[in-house]
């Protein structure tokens, strides 16, 4: 028979506070209760949310059920999903629930970093390394030494940084630029990228940090977790804004149901946060919502330009750089060279797109020297 909620609690209290090896006091199980309850409820297992992470779909309680079996090794995970899903979201919980939890967590986005700073922020740099470095520096490995590193958005690395990162990820010792000597670092590595399928890393890098592999789904994706997301937004908004909303309308949460959300979760928080400013208190109705944004198209299908339903020819036997090559050139095709809006459509970041132009450029370049 299942353990029934009261002693699910107990339990979670014990294994929240292990040194309680003899029988406590009523009053020493209240103080414990009143320290302890707001946490534990919210990582009992069924309870739909683990920390800031929300949903009772199947997609979400099989993520949750990931995060509890990864987190307490030392293994590096990898997470996958599109921009807004809460990707650092399950990165700060799996740090939360390790025995690293006490450690620092680091967080660092390779899509933001040019090319050449990205390599002292790994690695960090001593002075007089480079024009500009007036003094030594440690970098994001050192800094998460005995916590855990978060290399957001993987797939937007440099090449060139990759081999490096591959052998302080297998050796765990980081040379800072300028240096001499390698310094033992202790970090676990999480990795996240908003690409299903990370076509840009070194195969390498890619199985060692895919030792877990975690993929969100985009909201539109697991719209029954909607009213329970924006029920947990809405308490964490009121104590933030000074609130007194006490929840949803039927036809907001039917009209939040219907939209396609192509922010995801980020968006809806957006969404509710406004809504609940608007409305001060009571329930959010539909005059407290931002009209414009819910003009109930599907932003990502309706927008594509009619060029793109036609069919690519391909060869059996062709490189997948030159069937990828193809399809880019066609997309830039479609909407005259328009490259943020061919990114948007690819589904990968601008920046991604141009390093993949400027790899297509080079491999022509190359081939044309080689006849």
């Amino acid at each position: 028979m299942e353990l029934d909620r009261q002693t699910e609690t107990l339990f979670a209290v014990r294994k929240a506070f292990p040194f309680l090896d003899r029988p406590a006091e009523p009053r020493e199980v209240e103080m414990l209760r009143q320290h302890a309850i707001h946490p534990v409820e919210r990582e009992l297992p069924g309870s739909g949310a683990l920390g800031g992470l929300v949903g009772m779909s199947p997609a979400m309680q099989g993520i949750f059920a990931t995060i509890r079996q990864a987190a307490p090794t030392s293994a590096p995970v990898l997470i996958c999903g599109e921009t807004g899903t809460g990707k650092e979201l399950v990165a700060r919980e799996i740090h939360k629930l390790s025995p690293r939890s006490d450690g620092p967590f680091v967080a660092i986005n390779a899509a933001v970093l040019p090319e050449t700073l990205i390599e002292s922020e790994l690695f960090g740099h001593e002075k007089g390394a480079f024009t500009g470095a007036m003094e030594r520096r440690a970098g994001c490995f050192e800094q998460a030494h005995g916590g855990t590193l978060f290399l957001d958005e993987i797939g937007e690395m440099a090449l060139c940084t990759q081999p490096k990162l591959l052998r302080i990820l297998e050796d765990l010792r980081v040379r800072r630029l300028g240096g001499r000597n390698e310094i033992s670092v202790d970090a676990r590595v999480l990795a996240a990228t908003s690409h299903s399928v990370v076509a840009h890393l070194r195969e390498e890098i890619y199985y060692r940090l895919s030792v877990f592999q975690i993929v969100l789904p985009p909201l539109r994706e697991r719209r029954e977790d909607i009213p329970l997301i924006a029920k947990a937004m809405i308490q964490d908004l009121n104590k933030k804004h000074g609130a007194h909303v006490t929840g949803v309308d039927s036809d907001v949460l039917n009209l939040l149901a219907r939209y396609d959300w192509p922010g995801n979760v980020r968006e809806l928080r957006n969404v509710i946060e406004r809504a609940v400013i608007v409305a001060g208190v009571g329930a959010i109705r539909l005059d407290h919502l931002p009209s414009p944004i819910f003009d109930m198209r599907s932003s990502r299908n309706t927008t594509k330009p009619s060029c793109l339903t036609g069919h690519l020819t391909l060869q059996l036997g062709q490189p997948l750089s030159q069937a990828e090559g193809a399809y880019i050139k066609l997309t830039l095709e479609c909407v005259n060279n328009n490259r943020k809006r061919a990114a948007e459509i690819l589904g990968i970041s601008l920046r991604t797109l141009q390093n993949r132009i400027c790899e297509f450029r080079k491999e022509a370049k190359a081939a044309t020297s080689d006849s």
